[in-house]
């Protein structure tokens, strides 16, 4: 019998980020505002590295429904190769990531320092922020994986696949918007 609870407290913790990066992007806007006002903030144009990161995280989610597709028509091994495939790529998504903060500092835009500002402050926090709960996103697909190799995942139980599937799907979704926000609202 599948565990009752996973799905409730997944939507709790997703709920939960949202409404974290909602605070987090209300305080840019208002900052941006109230620093606009006072001729003090400097738009930044995001490196090129992060738009290649959300290919591979667009295109990781792709192969988590084709996995999430292979476990229902009964093909375990090939839901595995692309649950493989979606881990890689998350850690495609956190390096493009850390290139992405180095092109940044390639430009002069710092987190904090001497020469940074409050856009690139901002910038930094938001990013961050949302490659932490990545990495977080590859532990759970890293664990889920292990579990898909041990044979635990069957067409009948795979409740596991599917949570990580969500949260890892929650997680781009996220991406894409913080990217056009901060794309946008520079």
């Amino acid at each position: 019998m599948e565990n009752k609870t996973a799905k409730p407290l997944l939507w709790i913790g997703m709920a939960s980020i949202g409404m974290a990066f909602a605070g987090l992007t209300s305080g840019y806007v208002v900052a941006k505002g109230t620093l606009e006002a006072n001729n003090i903030w400097q738009n930044i144009e995001l490196p090129g590295a992060f738009y290649i990161s959300t290919a591979a995280i667009i295109l990781s989610s792709i192969l988590l429904v084709r996995g999430q597709r292979a476990f229902s028509k009964g093909a375990p091994q090939s839901a595995l190769r692309h649950l493989q495939g979606t881990g890689l790529l998350g850690l495609v998504f956190l390096g493009f990531q850390l290139a992405g903060w180095q092109q940044l500092m390639d430009a002069n835009v710092w987190f904090t320092g001497p020469k940074s500002t409050p856009a690139g402050s901002w910038l930094y926090v938001i990013t961050w922020f949302h490659w932490m709960h990545v990495v977080a996103g590859v532990i759970v697909l890293s664990i889920t994986t292990w579990k898909a190799h041990q044979g635990r995942y069957t067409v009948e139980s795979h409740l596991g696949y599917d949570v990580a599937s969500q949260f890892w799907h929650f997680l781009g979704i996220l991406w894409i918007y913080l990217l056009l926000f901060l794309a946008f609202l520079r």
